[in-house]
Formats: C-alpha cells, structure tokens, sequence
C-alpha cells in the first residue's frame, strides 16, 4: 500500500504532534530532551523548541527538578473534551442523577489523568443553594477536592508524597498540610469514602468515593453542599449511600 501524500507546509504541525504523542506515551514517567530525540528522530535543537513551545502553550509541563517533560493542561482539557460522550459519563449519568435525587445536593463525576483530576458531568439536586466551586471540565491536582482526595487514597504512598511534593502550593493553598493529608488519607482509607470541609471552597463540605476497579481506581463521585447542610453524621451518611450506590452499579 503506497504512502498517503503528506499535506505541503504542515511539517512544523507534524513534528508538534511526534512529540506530543511521544509525552502521551509516556505521561507517567515523564521524557528527558534526549529521550524525545530517541523516539522521534528529530534534532535535538528541534524538539528542545517544540518542548520549549509546548510549555509556553501548557500543552507540556517541565518539571523543575527532574526536568523532564509530560502532557500539560491543555492538551489534558482536549483529551477530556471528547470524554463528554464517553461510555463512564454514559454509564454512570444515571447514578449521579439518582443520587442528586436522594441527597437533594450536587453531586459530580471526576475522572483521573495523571497528577490531575478533571471534572466530566455535574447533576444538581433539589436543594436552592448550589455549589458552583466544581465546574464541568475544570482540572486540579489529584488531591485537591474529595473526589480527588478518594482516588489519591488508593495510590502508594510513594506516589502520594510525590504529589504532594510536586504540588505543595496548590495542597498548601486548600489547606492540606502534610500532616492534615496524612489523616486524611488514612481516614478515607479506613472509610472507604473521603470528606472535606473548607478545602476548596471556604464554606463548602462534601464527601466522595472512588468508582471500584480492579486494576486501578480513576474516576470518582463527590456530593456537595454547604457547610451547615453537611454535619459530620450526614457526611457519615452520604458516604454510606455512595459506597452502595456504586457498589450496586458495578454489581449490574
């Protein structure tokens, strides 16, 4: 079969997307400069550019200390766009519907993508106030937030203070210090559910459980209201109906 003719003029657009499809492939770890240039062939003064530019657009992101490089913001935003249709928003709509029925509050899916979380369908309950902190398609640091915090919960502990680490301003500024995160974490754990009050938002409380997987949890469903609605027997309480909720779901 012969080659496709390649569009004139698009080689800088082609090289963008080798190196872009090279940090995709290896998000977790991360590439170095040289390890870009190994996997695309491109010169090096080449892909240090495109890195360089890829940053400045937070398609990429450069760690500081190790220096090496992975997918960023937006190209993680692009990726989560076509996840709008996707069989988990399909799948679990219903019970984040139902759940918003039950509690009366707003209730949201969340789904990882490496040291992030982004947030992919929201369903509003009842209840007059509404929680307006989590909007669809925002991103934060796995971590930041109780669904977030529910998945984190089920990493290593080598890989929550990595996070931790690499992310101390954005913990720093919700408040979780590493010894708050660590109680936390051992609570969600002990649990099976996470809750949070006055993290994200002053005034704002909730509680999130992990969507069961047998390889690795990486989505999540939060409900959340505000402070005085969420008495730590009703946290107590929607954990509870979280756990069986899902539990139920992934039963069927």
């Amino acid at each position: 079969m012969s080659k496709p003719m390649e569009t004139p003029g698009a080689q800088a657009m082609r090289r963008s997307l080798q190196v872009l499809r090279a940090l995709g492939a290896h998000h977790e770890d991360g590439l170095g400069v040289n390890e870009v240039v190994a996997i695309t062939h491109l010169e090096r003064s080449t892909a240090h550019r495109l890195l360089t530019c890829l940053v400045e657009e937070q398609f990429a992101e450069r760690d500081t200390i190790t220096r090496r490089y992975r997918l960023g913001l937006e190209a993680m935003r692009l990726g989560f766009a076509s996840l709008k249709r996707a069989p988990l928003v399909a799948t679990f709509q219903p019970v984040l519907q139902r759940l918003a029925r039950i509690s009366e509050d707003t209730v949201f899916l969340l789904a990882r993508q490496g040291d992030y979380t982004v947030c992919l369908a929201r369903e509003e309950g009842a209840f007059p106030v509404k929680i307006f902190s989590t909007r669809v398609g925002d991103i934060r640091p796995l971590g930041v937030g109780v669904a977030g915090m529910a998945i984190l919960a089920t990493a290593p502990d080598e890989e929550i203070a990595r996070i931790r680490t690499q992310h101390a301003a954005a913990f720093d500024a919700a408040g979780l210090t590493p010894a708050q995160m660590s109680k936390v974490i051992a609570r969600t754990r002990r649990t099976g559910y996470s809750e949070m009050v006055d993290t994200v938002t002053q005034g704002v409380a909730g509680v999130g459980a992990v969507i069961p997987d047998p390889a690795a949890p990486f989505a999540a469903i939060s409900i959340a209201s505000i402070k005085p609605r969420m008495s730590s027997s009703r946290r107590a309480e929607l954990g509870q109906l979280l756990l069986k909720t899902l539990a139920e779901q992934i039963a069927k």
